[in-house]
């Protein structure tokens, strides 16, 4: 979800060939683009799982979790109490596509490896306001099954911390506490999940363990494909501070202002402009419906189509000038309405392939909050 969906950048990785008996780990300072100056490195296993010897001093001390104002599945953690184990800290928010198609993985991973010392620690950055409040994560976090510890970042400071700019970016941490791995965006799954088995396999000999790590990559049943590259749509936002783009509409954007947006039956639409009509709150960082009725019409190229929305209100979406069919969208009634039910993001749109549409979204209700347009 955030600088244009950056969906797969590992900063470095190196594989190291199975060491005596102990399947692959690595050492490469290349991994942490915060690390100070790489140098060399040793290591050593031997057949009864001593202790490997890296030099650690080109990797970068994983920061301490700061400012958590909530823990929402889990009593107070911090990463010194989890020294000794290989913890994975996961950058999310709830309304987030590119977090929420990483999560079937992490849920995977959790199940997989928490028993060979894998802690996951999902530290929820919010983007909106509305993510923000703990009853909103709670109830992310339980539709959508997740079982490892998340808390509450909500004022940035751990974000901070790690430097971080992104979501979702992941870092794994090795048992003494340096970080190994550093992942922005989606994708690179299996590769990933190579970090974390040759890690949990080196904190394993660093106890005088011998573990039998599944080699095999998770492959979760309801995780989403994506293919990037035939996306043509970017990620459009309908709060004035945080749009990348101009309206379609003459009048553009107003901060602060409530304007009457006007769009002719016969207007041109052109690609990756939201078009609106009716009186629209301009807020920082989204647009509410002021009026009891208004409309939203995009020209998008992707598979799917989600928005960010909240308030009240009910929406009947059409495509190419058709009403959509149930279940167009898993979101979509059969009738093809949407009824806003909380702050969150709402799948509209599934296709089998990808393909250009433009989509015409009906409001009926004052109230109706729009955050943001994400693809798939």
């Amino acid at each position: 979800m955030n600088t244009d969906n950056l969906s797969a950048l590992a900063v470095g990785i190196g594989v190291v060939a199975l060491i005596a008996g102990f399947g692959v780990y690595f050492n490469n300072p290349e991994l942490n683009k915060a690390s100070g100056n790489p140098g060399e490195f040793a290591s050593t296993v031997s057949d009864g799982g001593q202790r490997v010897q890296v030099d650690k001093s080109q990797f970068r001390a994983a920061p301490e979790l700061a400012g958590i104002s909530n823990y929402i599945n889990t009593g107070p953690v911090a990463l010194a109490d989890l020294k000794g184990k290989v913890v994975l800290v996961d950058f999310w928010t709830y309304s987030c596509i590119n977090c929420i198609r990483t999560i079937p993985y992490l849920n995977a991973w959790y199940e997989k490896y928490a028993d060979d010392g894998l802690v996951i620690v999902g530290v929820h950055t919010p983007e909106f306001d509305f993510e923000k409040n703990p009853a909103n994560v709670q109830a992310a976090v339980e539709k959508f099954g997740i079982k490892y510890p998340v808390v509450q970042d909500n004022d940035r400071d751990t974000w901070s911390a790690y430097e971080n700019r992104y979501w979702p970016r992941k870092y794994l941490v090795d048992d003494e506490g340096f970080i190994r791995f550093d992942h922005i965006g989606e994708g690179e799954y299996e590769e990933t999940e190579k970090v974390i088995q040759a890690l949990l396999q080196e904190r394993a000999a660093n106890i005088g363990m011998t573990i039998d790590i599944d080699t095999s990559t998770a492959n979760p049943e309801d995780a989403q494909s994506v293919n990037f590259a035939q996306i043509r749509t970017p990620e459009l936002y309908f709060g004035y501070a945080y749009a990348r783009a101009p309206l379609g509409n003459a009048d553009g954007f107003r901060p602060g202002q409530t304007v009457t947006y006007t769009l002719a039956d016969d207007a041109e639409i052109l690609a990756n402009r939201i078009y609106l009509s009716g009186d629209w709150a301009n807020n920082s960082d989204h647009m509410e419906l002021k009026s009891h009725a208004g409309k939203i019409v995009l020209q998008y190229s992707a598979k799917a189509v989600n928005i960010v929305a909240g308030g009240s209100g009910k929406v009947q979406v059409a495509e190419d000038g058709k009403p959509l069919a149930g279940g167009a969208g898993r979101d979509i009634a059969e009738d093809g309405s949407l009824e806003i039910d909380g702050q969150r993001l709402y799948n509209l749109v599934s296709h089998e392939r990808y393909g250009q549409h433009t989509l015409t979204i009906d409001v009926a209700g004052e109230g109706f909050q729009i955050y943001t347009f994400t693809f798939g």
